[in-house]
């Protein structure tokens, strides 16, 4: 698990530039490439820097689930943030298991699949939500045929399906949004998780990265302009921040903000409840201002670790030089709005 992600964060590094080229949904900001390989980054160093006696060595879904607890608080984007979903829910299937099987990692993409679903308000097709449950879905029925068959062959076998239907369902992106269909591109989030899942296969069965997959995938060459360059600048601002609140107050919250914005995302942070009843919880949402959507939040909780960024704001495709200034801007902003 610590070489997958590892793998991940380098990929995604390497591509960030490809990818932010062609984000141009749900906004053309261009910034998917590097809030994934941003997120990715905040697991692979939470494993790095965690003490033995933080997780419980040896359990697949312990060390996943420190993994996807950092990336969850350190989101970055839609992209980043469902990300984050995907590794918190499938840490859950494997809690206590040293070993992970054919059987369990179906279990895992079927689960974070689902919960990466569920925790959009308003999910759209031909995103990278189709692609994990693309994934998830053909790893199931391969194992469904392996009979209980906990081989390191069936473990590679669920592997190869699930890669093989995250690319088939990338190619399908492109006509599924009529945005990527106009501009002849497929999602780049899409392309995300695709490379992600190949670097699981790969950190699993030992083999190298199969670059062959992003051949021939609409607008990813390297020769192809910037796309989401050339499209309208979008108004508004991405607020993201760390709130606690009841079961109740995380749906009125959602509901409260679904008025106010769109690209809604709440999703848990940690699995337990504090003394008060009260969960953790990530918001990302897209408004058009920051300050009426944490003032609405204020009303139901303290939130923490806010950023606020534009969604018009140009973009550097390098993702070190775009994390400083990102922090920069984000920071400063985020402290004016705390007061």
């Amino acid at each position: 698990m610590k070489r997958w992600l590892g793998k991940a964060e380098t990929a995604l590094g390497n591509h960030s530039d490809r990818l932010n080229a062609i984000n141009i949904f749900p906004v053309a900001d261009g910034d998917t490439g590097t809030n994934l390989y941003l997120t990715v980054r905040a697991a692979t160093r939470a494993l790095q820097e965690s003490r033995p006696e933080d997780t419980v060595q040896n359990d697949v879904g312990a060390v996943l689930a420190t993994a996807g607890q950092a990336a969850m608080e350190q989101a970055r984007g839609n992209s980043g943030t469902l990300f984050s979903v995907f590794l918190c829910a499938a840490a859950e299937p494997l809690s206590g298991h040293t070993r992970l099987t054919a059987t369990l990692l179906a279990a895992a993409l079927n689960r974070a699949q689902i919960r990466a679903w569920s925790a959009l308000s308003d999910p759209v097709p031909g995103t990278m939500l189709s692609v994990m449950e693309a994934a998830a879905r053909a790893a199931a029925a391969v194992d469904a045929a392996q009979n209980g068959n906990d081989s390191n062959q069936a473990l590679g076998m669920v592997l190869d399906a699930a890669v093989g239907a995250a690319l088939d369902a990338v190619i399908r992106t492109e006509a599924q949004l009529d945005a990527l269909q106009a501009a002849h591109v497929v999602d780049a989030g899409g392309v995300g998780m695709l490379l992600i899942l190949d670097c699981l296969r790969s950190a699993v069965l030992g083999g190298e990265l199969q670059n062959e997959l992003l051949d021939g995938l609409h607008g990813y060459d390297v020769q192809d302009p910037h796309i989401h360059a050339d499209l309208p600048d979008d108004d508004g601002v991405e607020v993201m921040c760390t709130v606690s609140l009841s079961p109740l107050d995380a749906a009125t919250l959602r509901q409260r903000l679904d008025e106010l914005g769109d690209s809604v995302i709440l999703s848990q942070v940690d699995r337990s409840p504090d003394p008060e009843g009260r969960y953790r919880w990530r918001v990302h949402a897209h408004v058009l201002e920051s300050r009426p959507a944490l003032e609405m939040i204020r009303t139901l909780g303290q939130p923490t670790d806010v950023s606020v960024s534009e969604l018009a704001m140009p973009r550097d495709p390098d993702p070190l030089v775009a994390d400083a200034q990102s922090f920069d801007a984000r920071g400063l902003e985020a402290r004016s709005l705390d007061g």
